[in-house]
C-alpha cells in the first residue's frame, strides 16, 4: 500500500510539472514540460526505484531528445530545466550522470546541480 501511495504521488507531482511547464514554452520550440514528459520512461532509473540500468525505451527516450536539442540556446534550456526540475523528483544526481553513457548518448555537458547552463 505504501509503495503504491508513493507511486501516485510521484506520477500526481510529475503531471503537476508537465502541465507548470507548458504554461512557459521556449522561443526554440521544446518546452520544458516536452522535456520531462520524454524523459519519463527514465524515471525509475533517474529516482533508483527501478533497475541499475536504464530501459532500452528511456534510451531512446533520451537520444530523440537529445536530437530535438540541437542548437545552443534548446540546449541551454533543457539544461536550465532539468536543473530545476530533477531535484522536485527526486532525481539521483549520481544517476542522471551515468544516463549519457549508459544510453551512449554524446553530451559535451557537465550533470551536475552546479552546472552554469550558460556555458553548456
Amino acid at each position: 500500500m505504501a509503495k503504491r501511495m508513493g507511486c501516485s504521488v510521484w506520477v500526481l507531482s510529475l503531471s503537476c510539472l508537465v502541465v507548470a511547464a507548458l504554461i512557459v514554452s521556449p522561443a526554440t520550440g521544446l518546452s520544458c514540460g516536452d522535456a520531462v514528459s520524454a524523459l519519463i520512461p527514465c524515471g525509475s532509473y533517474l529516482v533508483g526505484a527501478g533497475a541499475p540500468q536504464p530501459s532500452s525505451q528511456c534510451c531512446a527516450s533520451a537520444r530523440s531528445l537529445n536530437k530535438l536539442a540541437a542548437t545552443p540556446a534548446s540546449r541551454q534550456q533543457l539544461c536550465e530545466c532539468f536543473k530545476s526540475t530533477g531535484p522536485s523528483f527526486g532525481v539521483k544526481t549520481d544517476r542522471a550522470k551515468q544516463l549519457p553513457a549508459l544510453c551512449k548518448l554524446n553530451l559535451n555537458i557537465a550533470i551536475s546541480p552546479d552546472v552554469n547552463c550558460k556555458n553548456v
